[in-house]
This record gives structure tokens, C-alpha cells and sequence, in this order.
């Protein structure tokens, strides 16, 4: 290993990554995170990237959410 490197020369590269990923909070359920960990240990994948693989496939395949609302009963 050099003692000093001359970097006078090189050429100036921007980062490909930039704008490609958005860090957001989100509030999940224990039941989603456990599920989506589960696969990740099966797949090494990370539960994480798993989540966002997921939820890229649903925003490509332009799937919207089926919610059915309960009312719930008077006390």
C-alpha cells in the first residue's frame, strides 16, 4: 500500500443510487413483520428488501388494496 495516492486525475463519477430509494417510517403490525422475517430466513434475502420486492411487484401489477371495513358494535 502507497504511503499517498494522487488523486489530481481522476474523473468525477456521480452516484447511481442517488434518488433511487426514499428512507420513510412505517408503522407495521407484528403479525406482517414476522411473516415477511420468515421468508427472509428461508430466501436470505432481507425482510426489508423483501417487503419493498413485495410492494414494487404490487405498484408494477397496479394490484389496490380490497379493504372491508367492520363496524364495530355499539357498547
Amino acid at each position: 500500500m502507497k504511503k499517498e495516492y494522487d488523486f489530481s486525475k481522476m474523473k468525477e463519477i456521480k452516484n447511481p443510487y442517488v434518488n433511487k430509494k426514499k428512507a420513510i417510517g412505517i408503522n407495521l403490525s407484528p403479525e406482517v413483520i414476522d411473516y415477511f422475517k420468515e421468508i427472509a430466513a428461508k430466501t436470505n434475502i432481507p425482510y426489508q428488501k423483501l417487503i419493498d420486492l413485495y410492494l414494487l411487484d404490487c405498484v408494477r401489477r397496479r394490484v389496490r388494496p380490497s379493504l372491508k371495513w367492520v363496524a364495530s358494535s355499539p357498547a
